[in-house]
């Protein structure tokens, strides 16, 4: 018997890699997003008995509640939730920081992650399934301009460790994935869409690939179920860590 997947924030990146993952081994997969004309190549792929679209903001509570509910009949046990969708916008200092842009980032990355996790967690519970959320090393690794996004991924770390004291004799699985340096359209995203800092931030450094992470979802997801992986950081090994910064007298 096939399993299910939910996949937020699987309109591009690590999302959209871990919808073909999951499909193509045969999973049923649910793929959230905002921009479901990004949605529609995931059914067209695998066909809509493989891959359901569902399209909204994890900002809305109730558009979330809605998607949820109206999940067709092969797809609404959900065995495995995948919270991947998350931003960083911005990277200014605290002091100079847009804070819509923080209020975004909260939103996005905290209070709808949370949400979406405790509205599925009485079906996770009775399908004794696992919950994989994606954190960062910002979460673990300050830097300048960081501020909120890392505190979010702090805060999605926390949470998961959390989760699995309270998830105790449920046999629900929960692990925290913490990537490092990945080319995606996260800088594009953060950088309000400036080509040249996405080219110049990736270059020459042989960062991860969104299909490598789909591969560590994959793995976690598929290991038996008596293991769990608490915590997994992933860098390239072009990225190690950086030493402190010092500000000195002129």
């Amino acid at each position: 018997m096939s399993k299910t997947v939910l996949i937020t924030g699987a309109t591009s990146g690590f999302g959209a890699a871990a919808v073909h993952r999951f499909a193509g081994a045969g999973w049923k997969v649910v793929a959230t997003g905002r921009r479901g004309e990004r949605l529609q190549p995931l059914v067209d792929a695998f066909g809509p008995e493989r891959v359901h679209a569902a399209a909204f903001d994890v900002r809305d509570p109730v558009a979330m509640n809605a998607a949820l509910e109206a999940l067709p009949e092969g797809f609404a046990a959900v065995d495995v939730l995948i919270n991947n969708a998350g931003l960083a916008l911005g990277t200014a200092p605290a002091q100079r920081a847009d804070l819509a842009q923080w209020q975004t980032m909260i939103d996005t990355n905290v209070t709808a992650l949370a949400t979406l996790t405790h509205l599925l967690l009485p079906a996770l519970i009775e399908r004794r399934g696992a919950i994989i959320n994606i954190s960062s090393i910002a979460g673990s690794y300050p830097y300048p301009g960081g501020n909120v996004y890392g505190g979010t991924k702090a805060f999605v770390t926390q949470f998961s460790l959390g989760l699995r004291s309270d998830l105790a004799g449920t046999g629900v699985r929960v692990t925290s994935v913490e990537p490092g340096m990945a080319e995606t359209e996260f800088t594009l995203v953060r950088t309000g869409g400036d080509q040249a800092a996405s080219d110049t931030l990736y270059r020459g450094a042989t960062p991860m690939t969104a299909e490598d992470i789909a591969e560590t979802l994959f793995w976690i997801a598929s290991l038996p179920p008596h293991l769990n992986v608490n915590r997994i950081e992933l860098m390239p090994v072009s990225q190690s860590f950086a030493g402190f910064q010092v500000a000195r007298a002129p």
